[in-house]
């Protein structure tokens, strides 16, 4: 069976806070494929003690820089301390020539990174393959209301993404930002050992309602409001009353989930502190 773990590097919402923003680090396998890059996602990953290399693929779900604004600070990281393996980063097609204007900008020029750092944009059904891994982005309509409002000013694509993770042995759901619960269609079409879901962008009980018929082993909640989180406890009872047994939890920065957590009796905590530096 694959090892497996979830570095849950930041789960706030956007709005400023001593919370951490949106990044996650899966690891499956000899696969690590970190899912956007909140800020400080470069001092958390310094922390931990990975090696620089250790990085497969970057997915940018979109570009919010709640999801976006540590992808900097990590590239400098990366050249600093030396990344020398070729590094693929798949995010919206919007985001990729502005994102080159910001690195040559800030001076982090492609002829003084000892790494190729490659750009690709996300296609909508397409799986990319990471190893043993496959990642499949699905469209959301988190932004829909962004390109009603603007698309005739502003000529981008407003795209949104939630991924689908898959192994010959596990089947991953992570949502990114939605617009509504049925954006996950897609991802809970089929049963899911985990489903890493977002609950600032809709009524935590219009979720509980769409997900609760599902095959899911495991539910995660990442990016809470403020106002969710202070009344987590709450929220964790309409939940245990509306999932009708399904386990779930509620990640904190800086938490880690490993394979057995999957299987954790239902409405306690999955995660565990993330180690100051964790073993290869």
């Amino acid at each position: 069976m694959h090892n497996f773990s979830l570095k849950c590097f930041g789960v706030g919402d956007g709005w400023p806070s001593a919370r951490n923003h949106s990044a996650f680090l899966y690891r499956i396998g000899e696969t690590s494929v970190l899912i956007d890059c909140g800020e400080p996602i470069g001092r958390s990953f310094d922390q931990t003690g990975i090696d620089y290399d250790a990085i497969d693929r970057i997915f940018l779900s979109h570009l919010h820089f709640d999801h976006l604004g540590g992808f900097f600070m990590l590239m400098q990281g990366f050249w600093l301390k030396g990344r020398k393996r070729e590094l693929p980063v798949y995010l919206p097609f919007d985001g990729i020539a502005a994102i080159r204007r910001m690195l040559n900008a800030a001076c982090i020029f492609e002829e003084l990174l000892p790494f190729r750092l490659r750009f690709k944009p996300l296609h909508a059904g397409e799986p990319v393959a990471v190893g043993s891994v496959r990642i499949t982005p699905f469209l959301t309509t988190h932004l829909e209301s962004f390109r009603k409002a603007f698309s005739q000013k502003y000529a981008q694509k407003f795209e949104a993404f939630c991924f689908l993770i898959e192994t010959d042995e596990l089947r991953i759901g992570h949502s990114a930002d939605l617009g509504a619960p049925e954006d996950l269609a897609p991802l809970v079409s089929q049963p899911l050992d985990l489903l890493v879901c977002e609950l600032a962008h809709f009524k935590p009980e219009d979720l509980f309602r769409y997900i609760r018929k599902r095959e899911i082993k495991k539910v995660l909640f990442v990016h809470l409001t403020k106002k969710q989180w202070d009344h987590v406890e709450k929220l964790r009872a309409m939940a245990a009353k509306q999932l009708e047994g399904m386990e779930f939890a509620f990640a904190s920065d800086g938490e880690e989930l490993s394979r057995t957590d999957i299987h954790a009796p239902a409405g306690k905590p999955a995660a565990r502190p993330l180690p100051a530096k964790l073993s290869e």
